[in-house]
C-alpha cells in the first residue's frame, strides 16, 4: 500500500525534474487539496495508506502541474488579501503584488460612509470584492469584457455574500456603468506586459494565463492611455492603478495629462513601485 509520505516525496522529485519553482510546496498543496488536509495534517499523517482512487486523483493533478498549469487553476482557488477566491482557467490568477492596490484603496475609504468603486477589468473580482468585504458601506461596479471573468466575479461575489453590494457588468472600461452614477474611486489592475515580453514569461503565465489580461501593447501602456482619461472624468476622488516594473513614472504623466493631481506611488513588499494614485483637484 502506498503511503502519503511516499507520494509526497515522489511528487516533489517529479516537480523538481520539471523545474517547478516550488516543488515541495506545490506537492503539499495538491495532496492537501485531494486529501482535504492542511500542511500540518499531512505531516502528522505521513504514514497514512492511500486508497487507489486517491492516488489516481493526485496523479491527474500532478500531471497538470508538471505541464506548468498554474496551481490556482488546478485546485480552483487562490488566497488573496483576507479571502480565498474561486479561480477558473481564462482569468488572471490573483497575485500578492496586487494586494498593494487593495491597501492603497482602503486607506482612502472611511468605515461609515457609502462609497462607489469601479473595478475595471475585474477578472476574479479579487480587488473590488476585497475592498467591499473590508468596508461594509462600499458598493462596487465590477466590469470586464471577458465572459469568463464576469462569471468568475459573480461566483466570488456570491461566495463572499456580497451580491447586494456588487454589480458585475459586461463591457469595456467604465462604459457599462450608468453615466448618471457617481463613482468615487476607480481601481484597476490592467494588462501591462509589453507584447514582445510575453514570450519571456514563465510557462504558467505565457502558456496558460489569458493574453487579454496580460498584453499591454508595444510599450505596456496601451490600456492606461484608454482608461486614465475616462476614469479621470468620472472618479470623484481618485484613480488607482497597478503598474509594471519601471512604468510608474510614465503612468503618473498620463494621470497628470488627464487632469489628476497630487499623484502618489506606492511600493509593494519588494519595494517595487506597484501602484499609482491620482487625485481629483477639488479633493
Amino acid at each position: 500500500m502506498t503511503t502519503l509520505i511516499q507520494i509526497l516525496k515522489k511528487t516533489e522529485e517529479f516537480f523538481s525534474k520539471k523545474q517547478i519553482p516550488s516543488p515541495r510546496l506545490d506537492a503539499q498543496i495538491l495532496l492537501g487539496h485531494v486529501l482535504q488536509m492542511d500542511k500540518m495534517q499531512l505531516y502528522l499523517n505521513h504514514d497514512l495508506p492511500l486508497a487507489k482512487n486517491e492516488v489516481d486523483q493526485i496523479r491527474q493533478l500532478v500531471i497538470r502541474r508538471g505541464n506548468r498549469e498554474p496551481i490556482a487553476y488546478i485546485i480552483g482557488s487562490k488566497g488573496f488579501y483576507e479571502h480565498d477566491f474561486i479561480v477558473t482557467s481564462g482569468v488572471l490568477c490573483p497575485r500578492p503584488d496586487t494586494e498593494t492596490l487593495v491597501e492603497a484603496a482602503l486607506g482612502l475609504l472611511p468605515d461609515d460612509k457609502e462609497f462607489f468603486i469601479a473595478d475595471v477589468g475585474c477578472g476574479t473580482g479579487c480587488i473590488g470584492l476585497s475592498i467591499a468585504a473590508a468596508k461594509p458601506f462600499v458598493k462596487v461596479f465590477a466590469t470586464d469584457i471577458s465572459p469568463i471573468a464576469i462569471q468568475c466575479t459573480k461566483n466570488n461575489a456570491k461566495k463572499l455574500a456580497l451580491t447586494t453590494r456588487v454589480a458585475v457588468l459586461s463591457g469595456s472600461l467604465l462604459e457599462p456603468i450608468p453615466s448618471n452614477r457617481s463613482i468615487d474611486l476607480v481601481v484597476s489592475n490592467p494588462p501591462y506586459i509589453p507584447t514582445e515580453d510575453l514570450q519571456t514569461l514563465s510557462p504558467e503565465v505565457a502558456v496558460h494565463e489569458p493574453k487579454l489580461a496580460l498584453d499591454g501593447g508595444a510599450d505596456g501602456l496601451s490600456f492606461y492611455r484608454n482608461l486614465i482619461p475616462e476614469a479621470a472624468r468620472r472618479a470623484r476622488l481618485a484613480v488607482l492603478v497597478e503598474v509594471g516594473i519601471k512604468q510608474a513614472e510614465a503612468v503618473q504623466v498620463l494621470m497628470e495629462e488627464s487632469g489628476l493631481q497630487r499623484c502618489e506611488i506606492h511600493c509593494d513588499l519588494a519595494n517595487i513601485a506597484r501602484v499609482v494614485v491620482g487625485y481629483r483637484g477639488e479633493n
